[in-house]
């Protein structure tokens, strides 16, 4: 059996060097993609590191300065002496295609360090004594490590960016729905009015103290959203079919209590079965995994992104993700809210994370939640494009505001930051039986 080859294009390798020899500007074009690690021969890699050392010191590049940092650091006779430098200037097909060069040189890179990670993984699969999840974590910090080594974004001249502006900004002028394009309405006229809708990259923040109503909220929306998109649904406290029967009483109109202990009257059991047709429909995925760390929250999107689509995430909650530094549970929650604000921007696509509010809350006069009220760590205020805040004073004064029908259940958002547009408040009526919100009025001016 002849032993395969690792991918490999020495002759693209050779003219790379030789370019960069040719012309030291080169150098800015291909700094940023390829490394001294790309290079299948490693005295290929050496004359690189040479050529960048010096680069680095503003130094001239050519054969002359290159052969004299070879020879001080030991390496001029292992790559070949002065003759194979001066063949690699001679053998360059044209020096103006180094950016192919090093192209090229990168992706057969990529492609040996698939086939080593390939033979990491299949390792693992030998392992019988480390734990299962623990392998599978590893495997996919191994495929991940590869990816990023790969997907570099490089800085763009304004200009560019500028010509792809003006044809968006001409498009739309034209049909001004393309303003909705790529944004998630939550068909909450209030919310919708002033977040411009979800966005893809959006990390948002939907805080409040227990029982203020936040799972509900962030279920409304899910719904709302998932009767044309993907939605998926992280719930680290409540089972699947804890959800489910939220949102199958939200659909039908009638109380939880009564369908967990089963007073349902015939009337609203002959209701179930278009419920769940209703429910059916939706584009959910639900997991209810009750422990499940960030990087299990990754993969399980980055696949359902590949295998169905997805348009909106939801996490229920951000404090119960399984951080990586439990003795620090400051810098956990900040290495948290950044991973999924890096994630929201991999895939695209707004994540809704809900957060628990301090204890601070309760020793104030004014029970209205700010942003300093955010559990554990300021970085989830720096890390979100939004922040909502959820506050129902009947949770505070109950026997007060139970005499007034009209006041029970008044609920108000508070939009306390939003990156791209005002900070405002949305007043709805939160029906605890139902699970459900409604708006009251979405003409409100805000503060």
């Amino acid at each position: 059996m002849v032993a395969k080859v690792p991918p490999s294009s020495l002759e693209s390798e050779r003219s790379l060097l030789g370019s960069l020899l040719i012309d030291r500007e080169w150098v800015i074009k291909v700094a940023d993609i390829v490394s001294k690690d790309d290079f299948y021969d490693d005295n290929h890699g050496i004359i690189y590191s040479a050529i960048i050392e010096l680069y680095r010191k503003n130094r001239p590049i050519d054969l002359v300065t290159v052969s004299e940092a070879l020879a001080a650091a030991g390496h001029i006779d292992t790559i070949g002496g002065n003759t194979y430098l001066a063949d690699l200037t001679i053998s360059v097909p044209t020096s103006a295609h180094v950016f192919e060069y090093a192209q090229i040189v990168k992706s057969k890179a990529i492609l040996r360090r698939l086939i080593q990670t390939g033979s990491t993984i299949s390792s693992f699969g030998f392992d019988e004594i480390t734990e299962i999840n623990t392998l599978l974590e590893r495997s996919e910090q191994s495929l991940f490590q590869v990816t990023q080594t790969f997907i570099k974004n490089r800085l763009t001249h304004i200009r560019e960016i500028l010509d792809l502006r003006y044809e968006e900004y001409a498009e739309t002028h034209e049909d001004p729905r393309k303003m909705e394009d790529g944004k998630i309405m939550t068909t909450f006229k209030n919310l919708d009015n002033k977040l411009q809708g979800l966005k893809g990259g959006d990390l948002v923040i939907l805080a409040a103290r227990p029982s203020m109503g936040k799972t509900a909220m962030a279920l409304n929306i899910a719904q709302n959203v998932a009767k044309k998109k993907n939605v998926a649904i992280f719930s680290l406290e409540m089972s699947k079919e804890q959800l489910t029967d939220r949102m199958v009483c939200a659909a039908m109109g009638i109380d939880s209590w009564k369908l967990q202990k089963w007073e349902l009257t015939d009337d609203e059991f002959a209701r179930i079965g278009d419920a769940l047709s209703q429910l059916s429909m939706s584009h959910i995925f639900i997991d209810d995994s009750a422990s499940m760390s960030l990087l299990e929250i990754k993969s399980k999107c980055r696949r359902l992104k590949m295998e169905s689509g997805l348009d909106m995430v939801v996490i229920d909650y951000l404090q119960l993700i399984t951080g990586t530094n439990p003795m620090n549970r400051v810098q956990e929650i900040s290495d948290i809210s950044r991973g999924l604000k890096s994630l929201a921007r991999e895939l695209n696509v707004p994540i809704i994370a809900l957060s628990q509010l301090s204890r601070a809350v309760e020793s104030r006069a004014s029970k209205e939640p700010i942003l300093s009220d955010l559990r554990e760590s300021g970085s989830i205020e720096q890390d979100a494009d939004i922040v909502l805040m959820i506050y129902r004073e009947e949770y505070y004064n109950s026997a007060e505001l139970q005499a007034n029908d009209m006041n029970k259940g008044k609920t108000t958002i508070f939009i306390r930051k939003n990156r791209n547009g005002p900070v405002w408040n949305a007043e709805f009526i939160f029906d605890g039986k139902f699970m459900k919100f409604r708006e009251i009025d979405a003409t409100r001016v805000g503060f």
